[in-house]
C-alpha cells in the first residue's frame, strides 16, 4: 500500500507540503486548555478522555459532574459540563442524591486518591454497596498533591513523600488499599476497572473503560468506578520525564491495571480491559 494512500508524511527530511489541520485537537467540553497544573501531570490527559466520552455518548447536555477536593478542581472553571462542588470525600453521597433526583442526567464523580480513599472511603463503599446508578472517576496519583505531596492510603510500600521520606513502611504507616479491589465483591457493583494514562496505549484502554462505565450507568445496571493511575513528579520528586515510567514500575506494581468486574461480575485482578 502507497504512502500517499495511507496519507502518510515523510518525516526524514524537509516538508514537501503544508501541514493542515484536520480535526479538533481539544474536546468541545473543553472551554480552555490553559491550566496552571504542573508539568507532566496526568490529570489533564485523565478529564479529556472524561470529556470525550461524555460527548461521543451524547451526554454533553445531560451530565452532572460532581468534583471532590484536589488538583484536579482547578478544572471546574474549564470544562462545560454541570458540576457540584462536594466537601472533601463527600462527593459520591452528593452524587447519590443528584442521581435520585435527576435519574434522566448522567452522574459523575471526580475524585483524587486523597479524597476518595483517606477522607471519604465510606462514601465510596456504602454509594457502591447500595448500587447507586453513578459513576465515581478516580484520579490516583499516590499522593495528597495539591497539599504538597504528602502519602495517602494508595500509596505503595516504599514510595517516598513528604510524610514518608524513606519511602512507605508496613509496620509504621500499614498497607495501601487497593480501592478498585476492595468493591469487587460488593452486591451493587456493575463495572469496575483500572486504567493508566502512562502511555499511548493505556490511554486507549482507558478511555475505552469510561465508555463501559459510563454505558453501564445509563442501561440501569448498578454502580460503577473507573480507577486511573496518573503522574505527579512534582510530589514523587522526580524530573518531569520519568513520570510515566515511575507510574507503571512503583503505582502500577501495586495498582495493577485491568477490568475487575464486568456485568456485575468479578472478571480477576488485572484482568484485560
Amino acid at each position: 500500500m502507497s504512502s500517499d494512500r495511507l496519507d502518510v508524511l515523510d518525516t526524514h527530511g524537509r516538508p514537501t507540503r503544508v501541514s493542515t489541520r484536520v480535526g479538533e485537537f481539544e474536546p468541545k467540553l473543553l472551554l480552555d486548555g490553559e491550566h496552571d497544573l504542573c508539568p507532566g501531570c496526568g490529570e489533564p490527559v485523565a478529564i479529556r478522555l472524561l470529556l470525550e466520552v461524555i460527548e461521543e455518548l451524547g451526554y454533553a447536555q445531560d451530565s452532572i459532574g460532581v468534583i471532590g477536593i484536589g488538583c484536579y478542581t482547578a478544572f471546574t472553571g474549564l470544562i462545560d459540563v454541570d458540576l457540584i462542588q462536594a466537601l472533601h470525600g463527600r462527593a459520591p453521597s452528593v452524587a447519590t442524591g443528584a442521581k435520585r433526583m435527576r435519574p434522566d442526567k448522567l452522574l459523575f464523580t471526580l475524585q483524587g486518591d486523597g479524597d476518595m480513599v483517606n477522607e471519604g472511603l465510606q462514601e465510596v463503599i456504602h454509594t457502591a454497596a447500595r448500587g447507586e446508578s453513578v459513576t465515581c472517576v478516580l484520579l490516583n496519583n499516590g499522593v495528597f498533591g495539591e497539599t504538597g505531596g504528602h502519602m495517602t492510603a494508595t500509596t505503595a510500600l516504599g514510595q517516598r513523600t513528604k510524610t514518608s521520606l524513606e519511602g512507605r513502611d508496613a509496620d509504621y504507616h500499614g498497607y495501601p488499599i487497593p480501592i478498585a479491589e476492595l468493591l469487587v465483591p460488593l452486591g451493587g457493583v456493575s463495572y469496575v476497572a483500572r486504567g493508566s494514562v502512562a502511555d499511548a496505549k493505556s490511554v486507549v484502554r482507558t478511555k475505552a473503560m469510561l465508555r463501559k462505565a459510563f454505558e453501564a450507568q445509563i442501561a440501569g445496571e448498578g454502580f460503577s468506578l473507573v480507577e486511573i493511575l496518573t503522574m505527579c513528579p512534582t510530589g514523587w520528586f522526580i524530573p518531569t520525564a520519568d513520570g510515566p515510567g515511575y507510574l507503571d514500575e512503583v503505582l502500577g506494581e501495586v495498582h495493577a491495571a485491568g477490568e475487575l468486574v464486568v456485568g456485575g461480575k468479578p472478571v480477576g485482578k488485572g484482568a484485560s480491559g
